[in-house]
């Protein structure tokens, strides 16, 4: 590995046999060091490596702005939520996360705390997330002493969700947002019934289903419609069969069409219907 900079005493960007840059970290690595000369292995304590390149420069960026220890603490958060969440994980969050827990310790440390507006919803839809959230607090509280509010728990949550979506957080507030609304509809539509369980399973996958489907609606990669027959034929028997929920679907299509400006495919509202169908437990109109 041969030295391309030196960041500080305690950590060097350096170019591999490959070609490829990383992070190396070790005590004392860098003291003394110079661009072009080479490392030697035994001192490397250390690698961090991100497979997209724009990554790894943001990487590079990042350990020159925040402490070296709030690095390994992200890190070892995120050993903690990889333990919880099942599904692959988006590379970037070691460099969302470790940015957003170094400022949040940093403005913590100033007296200047952030609320979360959309703290509840949060931890309504995204329960698992929250709960990790909590536990990246309690981290933070017994590596660096620093309490931080419940609302960065809210905050650590949507960074968790992003990763796993593969998107961004100013899409992610807007996804968090898209479900309020939309769940809002669909509480109003069924009215009359039993409310919702919001801990029940039933709740949990339709709240899953408008993730995917708001992640579809900001990329513009909605279920076109097919016009293949026998396609067309069951969401026919869909929308026939199931009178009642495809017309909660059709509402939710106009809150998206007023807020949104998007117009859904009616394979969308044909699969939105089956899951409304679930979430209301009805047995009166079986799908066929």
């Amino acid at each position: 590995m041969r030295i391309k900079k030196v960041i500080n005493n305690n950590i060097l960007c350096v170019i591999d046999e490959k070609g490829a840059e990383m992070i190396v970290t070790g005590r004392g690595i860098g003291f003394g060091r110079k661009i072009g000369q080479f490392v030697d292995p035994a001192q490397v304590e250390k690698t961090y490596r991100m497979e997209d390149k724009a990554e790894q420069r943001r990487l590079r960026e990042l350990v020159e702005q925040i402490p070296l220890d709030h690095l390994r603490l992200t890190e070892e958060m995120i050993a903690e939520i990889k333990a919880t969440i099942p599904q692959p994980l988006n590379e970037s969050l070691l460099i969302t996360l470790a940015d957003h827990i170094s400022f949040a310790i940093q403005r913590k440390q100033q007296g200047i705390e952030f609320k979360n507006p959309l703290a509840g919803s949060i931890l309504c839809y995204y329960p698992t997330e929250h709960q990790l959230g909590r536990r990246c607090l309690a981290l933070v509280k017994e590596h660096c002493g620093v309490e931080l509010n419940e609302d960065e728990a809210a905050f650590i949550a949507l960074h968790i969700v992003n990763a796993e979506l593969n998107t961004d957080m100013s899409e992610m507030y807007d996804i968090t947002r898209f479900i309020d609304g939309a769940v809002e509809v669909v509480e109003y539509f069924y009215s009359d019934r039993q409310p919702f369980d919001r801990e029940s399973l039933e709740f949990s996958r339709f709240v899953v289903h408008l993730r995917y489907f708001a992640q579809r609606l900001f990329q513009d990669k909605l279920m076109p419609d097919s016009n293949d027959e026998s396609d067309r034929m069951f969401r026919a028997l869909i929308a026939r069969n199931c009178k009642q929920h495809y017309k909660c679907a059709c509402c939710v299509g106009e809150y998206v069409e007023k807020t949104w400006h998007k117009k859904l495919s009616e394979e969308e509202l044909i699969y939105l219907t089956i899951h409304l169908k679930r979430i209301a437990g009805d047995t009166r109109e079986p799908v066929r």
